[in-house]
Order: C-alpha cells, then sequence, then structure tokens
C-alpha cells in the first residue's frame, strides 16, 4: 500500500499537542485496514523519521487513529512545524 493512501491527515487537538510536548508524540487519522508496521514505514518514509512505536485506536466514528511516538533524536514538534500545525 503507498504510504499517502496509509496516512491520511495530522490531528492538531489539545489532546495531541499535550502528548507532542510531554511524550513526542503526534496522532494522525489512518487507512482503517493499515496495520501498525505499515503505519510506521509510510511515517519513516514520509517524514524521514525514525519511529520507535506505533499505537492504533479506532474511535466511536469508526476512523482509526495511530499514536506515533518517535525516537529522541526526532522531535515531534520540527515534523507539527513542518505540517504546519504550530504556529
Amino acid at each position: 500500500m503507498d504510504a499517502y493512501k496509509i496516512i491520511k491527515h495530522p490531528l492538531s487537538t489539545e489532546k495531541s499537542i499535550r502528548l507532542m510536548e510531554s511524550e513526542n508524540k503526534l496522532i494522525f487519522m489512518v487507512d482503517n485496514s493499515a496495520k501498525k508496521p505499515e503505519i510506521k514505514l509510510a511515517i519513516e518514509k514520509i517524514f524521514k523519521a525514525k519511529v520507535e512505536k506505533v499505537n492504533t485506536f479506532i474511535g466511536p466514528d469508526g476512523k482509526k487513529r495511530a499514536y506515533i511516538k518517535f525516537s529522541n533524536e526526532t522531535p515531534a514538534i520540527d515534523i507539527a512545524t513542518n505540517l504546519g500545525l504550530m504556529g
């Protein structure tokens, strides 16, 4: 599956900003059929960043979210800034 089909868009909510600051994580909406290893590879390919861990969650709306924990050498805030999430 193509990396750009797996990752739909980042979530910019209060919770995602808090996670970014405290745990170096970003939240992305992802394709419901995407598996964790595919999500990890897609994020690493798109952002050229090292991913430590991927957790997924399907919300009550039936949409899948991926909580991406970046390694220490990749600050999540840098990626968020590049995506235009941080003003």
